[in-house]
């Protein structure tokens, strides 16, 4: 299924039983090479716009998914829909439990997240999930991508656990940027870049309810928990973005386009 070209980057029209399907048969892939997926946000496209060195990155993922609500809105508005929001918070659990029935246990380890919640996630999803095998987990230190003793460490571990599926929590854009670098010597299955769902993991309580992310409100719970590292960021999307998408507007009715 062709990508659909919004804000700069494309888009994959998966809906999660498509992105699920497709990732777990990735991990069957023998010799590995490693995929990797991203989740962008509205606070990615943003960030796209400003940094337009990050496009290449994007669209070299090997699958985009759009979590956030209002990009599958605009989408849908500027007549180049996705089906719905995938967040990665949301295609992680749909991935363990599509796992159970590959018929051998799925191999996951866990990067990134504060120091400890790695480990309290690999102990809460072996416990929830018995047909998981967690191989490892790591929290490399603030900054390790430019340590080079310390992104070596990042990379061993990874590599050595011949990974199906790695869960990569470092932030955006951060874990989009590692991964595109460092890709051939991850020699895993699947890179998962999703940020926070290694908190979730650990503790799924600090996810919104179920009927804030059904009605697209995931954010505001996110505001409330974090308001000092996000009521700035916040700000600055419910400035940028409608603007973003007029501009997609009207690129798409101006001659040559």
């Amino acid at each position: 299924m062709a990508r659909v070209r919004l804000f700069g980057t494309t888009f994959d029209p998966l809906s999660l039983d498509e992105a699920c399907t497709r990732v777990l048969e990735w991990t069957k892939e023998r010799p590995r090479r490693t995929r990797i997926v991203i989740t962008p946000n509205v606070d990615h496209v943003v960030r796209l716009s400003e940094r337009p060195e990050l496009i290449a990155i994007y669209d070299a993922a090997d699958m985009v998914l759009a979590d956030g609500q209002p990009i599958v809105w605009a989408s849908r508005w500027l007549g180049k829909p996705v089906p719905e929001r995938v967040a990665g918070s949301d295609l992680f659990p749909a991935l363990m439990q599509g796992a159970r029935h590959l018929g051998t246990r799925t191999r996951v380890f866990l990067l990134g997240g504060a120091e400890g919640v790695a480990d309290l996630g690999a102990k809460r999803l072996e416990a929830d999930c018995p047909w998981v095998e967690v191989v490892g987990t790591h929290c490399p230190p603030l900054g390790f991508e430019e340590d080079e003793r310390a992104n070596a460490a990042a990379v061993e571990a990874v590599g050595r656990a011949d990974a199906d599926l790695v869960l990569v929590g470092l932030g955006a854009p951060k874990q989009e940027k590692w991964t595109h670098r460092e890709r051939a010597r991850l020699k895993c299955g699947v890179a998962l870049c999703i940020g926070a769902t290694v908190d979730f993991v650990a503790d799924p309580g600090l996810r919104a309810p179920p009927w804030m992310r059904r009605a697209g409100l995931e954010w505001t719970h996110r505001l409330a928990t974090d308001p000092r590292r996000l009521a700035r960021r916040y700000a600055k999307n419910l400035w940028v973005f409608p603007r973003l998408v007029a501009a997609e507007a009207l690129r798409r009715v101006s001659p040559g386009t």
